[in-house]
């Protein structure tokens, strides 16, 4: 199996991917808001698939292989949390609203901090803890595929 399927490999790839689109919202202009609604979209939906497979994958294989991750686990589900609370209001509202603009800023940061977190930290100490981190890859891919079918 080649390295890019490998499970921190495909996580850091999905961070690099959504970083690109915030970086590319930021972009947008003030009357681009049909552009900004399909991008805030996009992002939505690959944090949605991302956080899942890590919830339900990911991060119950590393909280069973090591101990000391589990403050960060619990940490990373918090902030999912978070992040699922402003991708709700995102996905609800519109680019018109008054704090849409916000929202997607403050969930890029929250994002970005989680990333940091995650492959500054998690992410050795999962290489360390032996994960089978290419058969966690090879079922993450699966579990996001079946999801995205049904988004």
């Amino acid at each position: 199996m080649s390295k890019q399927n490998d499970a921190i490999s495909m996580l850091t790839a999905d961070h690099r991917e959504v970083a690109t689109m915030f970086e590319q919202y930021e972009g947008l202009g003030d009357r681009a808001k049909a552009s900004k609604k399909k991008l805030a979209d996009q992002i939505c939906m690959a944090l949605t698939l991302h956080a899942t497979i890590e919830e339900e994958i990911f991060y119950p294989a590393l909280r069973q292989k090591s101990k000391q991750a589990a403050d960060l686990l619990d940490e990373a589900l918090v902030e999912h949390a978070g992040a699922k609370d402003l991708i709700a209001q995102l996905q609800e509202a519109d680019p018109e609203d008054d704090l849409y603009d916000a929202k997607v800023k403050v969930l890029g940061e929250q994002i970005e901090h989680h990333v940091k977190e995650e492959e500054g930290e998690m992410f050795p100490i999962a290489k360390k803890a032996g994960l089978d981190i290419e058969a966690l890859g090879s079922e993450m891919a699966m579990r996001k595929d079946e999801l995205a079918a049904t988004m």
